[in-house]
Parts: C-alpha cells; sequence; structure tokens
C-alpha cells in the first residue's frame, strides 16, 4: 500500500465528497502522523507556555509553520492514537447504549478521568488543521477546516445515537410582511426524531441548536446574538450551546516568534452573559486555564467530554 505523504493528505482535506464517517477521520490523522514521523519536521517548544509546540515543515514547503499544539492533548504517536482511537469508537458505542448513566458505569471511571476523549478529538482535528497550514496560502484551506470541525462533532453526535443536521431557517419579522430573517445553523441536535411542524416555527421544542466553531475569536458575540433573536423572533426560549475546539494563537513574544496569546474575551464573554442572555453550555476541547480558575467563567464554561458524556443528555430530554 503506498505510503502518504503530505501533498496528498492536502488533496484530502480538500475532497468535499470525503468525511462522512469517523473512520475517515481516523484515516487522514493517522496518516498525517505516520507523514511527521517520517519527514521528522521541526519540533519548537513555546518559550511563554511549555506545553504548547509548533512544528516547522521543510523547505519544501517554505518551512511554514503550524498552529500551536497542546502537548498535552495532542497525540504525536501514530500508534498511541490509534490506540485510543479505539477506545473512542468503543466508548461512544457505550454512551449510545447506556446514554447519561454511561459516566456511572463500573470500569469507566478511570477511562473518564484520563480525559482521553478530549485528547482524541483535538489531535484529529488539530492533524488536519496543521495539514492546512502546510499549503502555499493558508486561506486556501481555513474555512475547509472550521467545516470539518463542525461535521466531526455531528458525526460523533449521530454516532451516540441522537439525531443532528445543519439546518438553514429563515424567521419572518414581526410586524414585517415579506421579510425574514435566514439563518444558517451549525447544528440542531435531539434525541428523538423531532418532526417539525407549522406550529413549532421551524425549532422543535425538543431540539438544541448547536455552533460549532474552531476558536470564538470574532465569533462570541454572533453565537450569544443569534440565541438572543432566534428566541425572540420564535417567541420562545431556544437552547443554544457553543462547542469550541480551542482559544489559542502564536503570538510574537521579545526576539521570539513562538508565543502563545490566548484569544478568549473575558470581559466580552460576561458581559454579552449579563446583557442579552445565557447560553445553554459552552464547551471546549481544550479550555484555557483562565476557563477553570475563574468562578464565573467555571460556572458556564467545561470540556468537551463533559458535553458528550453528562450535558447532552440533560439538554436533550
Amino acid at each position: 500500500m503506498k505510503k502518504m505523504t503530505l501533498p496528498d493528505l492536502q488533496t484530502s482535506v480538500q475532497d468535499n465528497s470525503a468525511f462522512e464517517e469517523l473512520k475517515d477521520y481516523f484515516a487522514i490523522c493517522n496518516a498525517f502522523l505516520q507523514v511527521m514521523q517520517k519527514d521528522k519536521p521541526t519540533r519548537i517548544v513555546s518559550p511563554s507556555q511549555s506545553n504548547y509546540i509548533f512544528y516547522q515543515y521543510a523547505p519544501s514547503y517554505g518551512h511554514k509553520i503550524t498552529r500551536p499544539l497542546n502537548s498535552n492533548l495532542f497525540f504525536e504517536d501514530a500508534a498511541g492514537f490509534k490506540d485510543a482511537f479505539e477506545r473512542f469508537v468503543v466508548f461512544l458505542r457505550y454512551i449510545k447504549k447506556h446514554q447519561d448513566a454511561a459516566a456511572r458505569q463500573k470500569g469507566k471511571q478511570s477511562y473518564i478521568a484520563s480525559k482521553e476523549i478530549n485528547k482524541v478529538v483535538y489531535t484529529v482535528q488539530q492533524s488536519i488543521g496543521c495539514i492546512g497550514d502546510s499549503f502555499e496560502n493558508a486561506n486556501q484551506s481555513r474555512k475547509r477546516i472550521g467545516q470539518l470541525f463542525e461535521n466531526f462533532i455531528k458525526l460523533i453526535i449521530l454516532e451516540v445515537g441522537l439525531d443532528c443536521e445543519p439546518r438553514t431557517i429563515n424567521i419572518p419579522i414581526p410586524d414585517y410582511p415579506g421579510y425574514e430573517m435566514s439563518y444558517e445553523l451549525d447544528l440542531v441536535f435531539s434525541r428523538n426524531k423531532a418532526i417539525v411542524a407549522s406550529e413549532t416555527k421551524f425549532i422543535h421544542p425538543s431540539e438544541i441548536v448547536g455552533s460549532v466553531k474552531t476558536t470564538s475569536k470574532d465569533r462570541i458575540d454572533k453565537v450569544f446574538l443569534d440565541k438572543y433573536l432566534i428566541s425572540k423572533l420564535l417567541g420562545r426560549n431556544i437552547p443554544v450551546v457553543a462547542i469550541f475546539l480551542h482559544d489559542v494563537q502564536r503570538a510574537k513574544r521579545g526576539e521570539s516568534i513562538f508565543g502563545i496569546n490566548s484569544t478568549f474575551k473575558t470581559n466580552h464573554f460576561l458581559g454579552y452573559t449579563v446583557a442579552l442572555n445565557k447560553l445553554d453550555g459552552v464547551y471546549y476541547v481544550d479550555p484555557r486555564p483562565e476557563m477553570l480558575v475563574n468562578e464565573r467563567l467555571r460556572e458556564q464554561i467545561h470540556d468537551f467530554q463533559q458535553f458528550l458524556i453528562q450535558d447532552l443528555w440533560k439538554l436533550s430530554v
């Protein structure tokens, strides 16, 4: 079997017909890790936060530098990732069978404590992101990387037995006949197949709206505003959750270009919470340290694993 190369992976990322199953995400991530082990790009540790690393590609790729990777979450070894992904898929099937009781089952506590769900999701998506970083023009793949994250989360939710789909709705504006506001919803999910009838107006009461983005940078305000406007226009509370991969970017620190900056805006987040509404859940695969120690943030922001094994089932009653 032919060994994959970085150009092969670039082609795969751009293939709109690919990534229809979870195994497709495993395949590209596994191939990327094998390419990295073979090509041995330069590994750079961030001087500002030592748990973040970068890879610098060879001269043939213009010495391109990847996005920062949290080494506490990112599997750098293909064999270790393969084992972890297999455990991940088995546990998703276990969740499908036991739903919210899965987290309380004997024999599963050590797996849950390992936070391996976050590690698998992070490694898969950041591998795709790193492939995107190897393009001559990073804008070639930026939108596609975000689309693949949305699709990845959708496939995970489907795998645990819920209905889940993207949806576009056009909501009439009251007192303005003929005028509508169009909303492209990343995900709409429910535990049981919801039939959207005329009286439920586009979103069934049992459905939850999910906004899925790789980062909250320049996007967090829209999530809050969407919940506010959709609920206002439909005349009832619409549950909305936000799922983010991370809020980290590379930054220049002194002479080094390998510093780390947080893109999370604490004051904006709390301001929108007070001025508009609380979201029904905010989840990060790679939460920032301040989200874990700030009491007000900790009330609302949790890791993706908690969403999958606990909160998802409380929301979708």
